[in-house]
């Protein structure tokens, strides 16, 4: 298939290398239709491409004589072409970005150096409570498949690497066999998602961007406020995430109690799972030997009680890490998270020691290992790679996003009119009430401690 700038009107293609390479994965996707279909379907692609370019009506005439079968073939063929034009141009974004960022600064940079002149009262009070909270909500007719989204990921991934020219055959096979395998994919599912299917797509993203967007912001973000004289306090979360899927109870009659558990045992798996590989990262880094530095108190009896409480913890590590507190209070942290996600999944009792309640006693094992790094010369580990993960952590929790449950008010204004009929201290019932009072008296009760007790 040929470039997106010879189709006039789909994708922005100013750059010469952009363009060369819309051009390298419009032939490659080309050799996919003549593998796959036979070479009339090129062909005929082909033929729609430039009829709609020089006679609407004649490409139009061509199309009502199409077969059906034929004519959904033509259509999956050019959805591809715009699928691999828009990741290419996505790739290539990313890289004048990075370029623009580099000679000009970041945006985080330029908003901190407007910041200099700032009020530094109202300034350390607003980064204190500072809390941006993107929410993800469900929208099934939109969802691409993570099955298409990987693919398309792979083909980024390919295209972001620099080749050289004897590398250039390997090259362009995965990317043949990547096209290959998107033309194969089923884009749409043939069934409607569930719930647990949108939460599913939703958790693609959280997992990306816990592996290493978020981490890198927060970590840009801390250091440019520092560059300007502004400290972001250990406490704060200064981003998190939030989610109606599985909650949303007002806009989906398929949402169920059970619905709504399921999709948030799902999403602490994944979220326990994610903690995991950044606490194996961190096993990998803390090899501090107590023969050379040292480690606080709180650390050592902490690590003690862990160590009793978790006597699944392999005798190799206790003997192969007896030196190293910090390493060893990070496996146990880490079998703490694996009984955690066991505990959940079986539903049975937390079990203070063994498993984590919540976000909190993570972070509170992960400052304590901070902490004692700061005091024993670990200060540019404890307050770079440690700070971020531990950020990240704060920023996801185990359950990767919050979930908001939403639901229609009429169901809490029932739930209110049978307690508020039972007072009997008005002279009309709840029903009869007139629409502003009844919005008061929800309010009120929403706002009290034990809302709709």
């Amino acid at each position: 298939m040929s470039s997106a700038d010879d189709h006039g009107q789909t994708v922005t293609t100013t750059s010469p290398a952009l363009r060369a390479d819309i051009r390298r994965l419009g032939d490659l996707l080309g050799e996919t239709l003549v593998r796959q279909e036979g070479p009339e379907l090129l062909e005929l692609v082909e033929r729609v491409r430039r009829l709609t370019r020089e006679d609407g009506e004649a490409a139009a005439e061509l199309l009502r004589g199409t077969e059906l079968e034929t004519a959904a073939k033509l259509v999956r063929a050019f959805s591809t072409y715009f699928h691999l034009a828009n990741v290419t141009e996505q790739v290539h974004r990313g890289r004048e970005l990075r370029a623009k960022r580099s000679a000009e600064g970041g945006l985080l940079a330029r908003t901190a150096d407007r910041l200099k002149d700032a009020d530094p009262e109202h300034l350390r009070a607003t980064v204190r409570n500072l809390n941006v909270r993107p929410v993800f909500t469900a929208h099934p007719t939109e969802a691409a498949r993570r099955s298409v989204l990987n693919k398309l990921r792979r083909i980024a991934a390919l295209l972001e690497t620099p080749v050289i020219e004897s590398d250039r055959r390997r090259y362009d096979i995965r990317l043949a066999e990547n096209i290959d395998l998107v033309w194969q994919t089923d884009e749409l599912r043939v069934v409607r998602p569930e719930p647990a299917d949108e939460a599913r797509n939703a958790i693609y993203y959280l997992d990306e961007l816990h592996a290493n967007a978020v981490g890198d912001v927060l970590e840009d973000l801390t250091a440019e406020l520092d560059r300007v004289g502004f400290t972001l306090p250990d406490d704060t979360r200064p981003l998190t995430f939030g989610t109606w899927i599985g909650g949303d109870r007002d806009g989906n009659p398929n949402v169920t109690p059970q619905v709504t558990w399921d999709v948030l045992i799902l999403q602490h798996e994944h979220g326990i799972n994610d903690a995991l590989d950044l606490i194996d990262e961190l096993r990998g880094f803390l090899s501090n030997s107590i023969r050379y530095t040292g480690a606080t108190e709180e650390l050592l009896s902490s690590l003690q009680s862990d160590l009793e409480a978790l006597p699944e913890i392999s005798p190799r590590y206790k003997r192969l890490n007896a030196e190293e507190p910090y390493r060893l209070k990070a496996t146990c942290i880490r079998q703490k998270l694996e009984n955690t996600k066991q505990r959940l999944a079986k539903g049975t009792s937390h079990e203070p020691g063994r498993d984590y309640l919540g976000t909190t006693e993570l972070l509170g094992d992960l400052t304590l290992i901070q902490t004692s790094l700061r005091e024993h010369r670990g200060a540019l580990f404890a307050d770079g790679r440690m700070n971020r993960t531990i950020r990240t952590l704060a920023a996801f929790g185990l359950q990767l996003a919050t979930m908001d449950v939403r639901e229609h008010a009429d169901a809490h204004h029932h739930a209110l009119g049978q307690l508020f009929d039972r007072l009997g201290e008005e002279s009309w019932r709840y029903e009869d009430m007139p629409r502003e009072y009844r919005h008061k008296l929800l309010a009120k009760e929403l706002r009290s401690r034990r809302p709709l007790a």
